[in-house]
C-alpha cells in the first residue's frame, strides 16, 4: 500500500488532501473557465498525482460540481454563523441580507447562480438534484416557522410567499450582474427593506426569536452535512 493512499484513510489527511484539490480547482475556474481546466491542471496546481485527484473524484464534472457545492455551504454557513451572533437574523429580510452578502462576495457562486457560460461551461444544469430539493425543504421549513409564529404575513400561503420571495431575491442578484456593479452593501439592505415590506409582519418578543434561530441553526447544520457526504466534500 502506497503512503499516498495510507494517508487518505485517515479522515483528517482524506479531508486536508481534498480541500487543497478543491481550493486548486476553485482558483483555476476562477481565472480561466470550466472548459480551459483539466485534472492535470488541478493536480499540478495542488501540488499532488492526477491519481490523487481521481482517488476523491472520479470525473471532471463530479469534481467541479463539488467546488460549487462547496461554495453553497460556505455561503449556509455564513448564515449559520450570523444566526449564532444574532438570532434576529431569522426574520426574513435579515435572512435574505446575510445571504445575498455572502453570494455576492464570492465569484464563483454568484457565477453559477447566474449562470455565467464562461465559467461553467457544460455545468449548466444541477450537479445533484436531490440537492437542490434538500435546499427547497429548507427554505419552506423556515417560512413555516415563520409563519407559526405570525412573522410573514398571513394572508399569502407558505408556497406562495415562498414564490415570491424566491423570485425577488432572484431578480436582486441578476439586477446586481457579474462582476457586481454599485454597491453590493447598499443593495443588500434595499433587498431586506423589499423583503420586509412585502412579506413579513412585525416581529414578536424576543423568546420565540431565539427559538426560530436555534431551530434554523439545526437545519442549516443538518443540510450542510447532508450536502458534504452527497458531494465528498471536507468539513466547512
Amino acid at each position: 500500500m502506497s503512503t499516498s493512499t495510507q494517508r487518505l484513510r485517515d479522515p483528517q489527511q482524506r479531508d486536508e488532501r481534498a480541500a487543497r484539490i478543491l481550493d486548486a480547482a476553485a482558483g483555476l475556474l476562477a481565472r480561466h473557465g470550466y472548459r480551459r481546466v483539466t485534472m492535470d491542471d488541478v493536480a499540478s496546481e495542488a501540488g499532488i498525482g492526477k491519481g490523487t485527484v481521481y482517488l476523491h473524484w472520479k470525473t471532471r464534472e463530479q469534481l467541479f460540481g463539488a467546488v460549487f457545492a462547496r461554495e453553497v455551504l460556505h455561503a449556509v454557513d455564513d448564515l449559520r454563523k450570523a444566526l449564532q451572533r444574532d438570532p434576529q437574523t431569522c426574520l426574513l429580510h435579515n435572512f435574505a441580507r446575510v445571504y445575498y452578502l455572502a453570494i455576492v462576495d464570492r465569484p464563483l457562486l454568484r457565477g453559477l447562480l447566474l449562470g455565467d457560460p464562461h465559467l461553467l461551461g457544460k455545468l449548466t444544469g444541477s450537479p445533484d438534484p436531490a440537492r437542490d430539493d434538500r435546499h427547497a425543504a429548507l427554505t419552506h421549513s423556515h417560512l413555516a416557522l415563520l409563519a407559526e409564529h405570525s412573522l410573514v404575513r398571513d394572508d399569502l400561503s407558505v408556497d406562495e410567499i415562498g414564490y415570491a420571495y424566491q423570485a425577488t431575491f432572484e431578480g436582486f442578484l441578476h439586477a446586481e450582474g457579474s462582476p457586481p456593479t454599485g454597491n453590493p452593501e447598499q443593495h443588500a439592505e434595499l433587498l431586506a427593506r423589499t423583503v420586509r415590506h412585502a412579506f413579513e409582519n412585525e416581529a414578536t418578543p424576543e423568546l420565540p426569536i431565539k427559538q426560530l434561530a436555534a431551530a434554523m441553526v439545526a437545519l442549516l447544520s443538518d443540510l450542510i452535512d447532508a450536502d458534504r457526504a452527497a458531494f465528498g466534500l471536507p468539513e466547512v
